[in-house]
């Protein structure tokens, strides 16, 4: 570190130590005790509860330095949280991309995800600007843009893990739906109602569309009739088939329908929609498996075809 800053010169190096300064001031003056707003649950914890709370330093007498930086920085990462939300907007996506996940629709915790795998990047970046910078006389300035750069990353990255596992969770859904669809049927077949068949088949079966099913059994048991129950469940995923297969037994329930027939009818639909599916992947994974073969194996055949060739016309010029 030193010789990186010889390196950078004598204007340069007070460059960045007024920098640091000028960071840590604001970030006093940010954390002053009359700049700092009390919350709700602050003001009223005085008349709530009944006792005095202990001393923390009665409680707490060994404090790990694992428990103080969450602690320290858990402001700057709520402020970082806001600041992105502010910036990137679309809340109603990410809540909705949170319940296809089967996660809780809470956008403030991960905008604070963002910011920590923000954090990561502006790290990977910041050492990679290091490297780059010593010793090739390159500007500072160099090295933020590349710690901007790999905090928009990593802020990037974790938005599209979370698009990831919504569809990697839809796809099992859809795999675990044909069974689910047939067990469902064999229940009514039996004699069953529906409320009965599913919790019949909630209690054999195992998955993320069990879960749901689950969840909707848990919200008709909470109060809500069925099909709203039913209806909650199709709104928290984005499969079309499922969105049908609801509405087939709000259908069937409300008008007293064969619900059997309808479920059977509905797991052959998906049935055929994955085998469709697969044909489709097939044909363009066997388009892809052509790549090399043009590009790598075919020019290489034709190399080892003509090299004997060539090398005799050389020989008789």
């Amino acid at each position: 570190m030193t010789e990186l800053v010889h390196g950078l010169g004598p204007w340069r190096s007070g460059a960045l130590v007024g920098l640091a300064l000028a960071l840590g001031v604001a970030l006093v003056l940010r954390r002053l005790p009359h700049r700092r707003r009390a919350t709700l649950d602050d003001r009223l914890e005085p008349y709530l509860r009944d006792t005095p709370r202990p001393s923390r330093l009665l409680t707490e007498p060994q404090v790990s330095l694992a428990a103080v930086i969450p602690t320290v920085l858990r402001p700057v990462v709520s402020d970082l949280a806001g600041w992105i939300e502010r910036l990137l907007g679309g809340s109603s996506s990410v809540r909705r991309r949170l319940l296809r996940a089967g996660r809780e629709p809470q956008v403030e915790q991960l905008r604070a995800e963002q910011v920590v795998y923000g954090f990561a990047g502006a790290l990977l970046g910041g050492l990679l600007g290091a490297v780059m910078v010593t010793g090739r006389g390159r500007s500072p300035v160099f090295v933020l843009v590349l710690v901007l750069i790999g905090f928009a990353v990593g802020v990037v990255l974790r938005d599209t893990l979370l698009t990831r596992q919504a569809e990697r969770r839809e796809a099992r859904m859809l795999t675990e739906f044909p069974t689910v669809a047939e067990l469902l049927a064999l229940a009514v077949g039996a004699g069953e109602g529906a409320v009965g068949a599913l919790e019949r088949v909630v209690r054999l079966s195992h998955g993320e569309l069990s879960e749901e099913l689950g969840r909707c059994l848990a919200d008709a048991r909470a109060g809500a009739n069925l099909p709203t129950a039913l209806a909650g469940l199709a709104e928290r995923t984005g499969l079309v088939s499922l969105a049908r297969f609801v509405d087939g037994i709000i259908i069937a329930v409300e008008r007293g329908t064969p619900l059997a027939e309808v479920l059977r009818a509905q797991a052959q639909d998906v049935r055929e929609e994955g085998r469709r599916q697969l044909m489709e992947a097939g044909g363009k994974k066997e388009i892809a498996m052509m790549v090399p073969v043009v590009f790598l194996v075919l020019p290489v055949t034709i190399l080892f075809a003509l090299y004997p060739g060539l090398g005799f016309f050389q020989l008789q010029m």
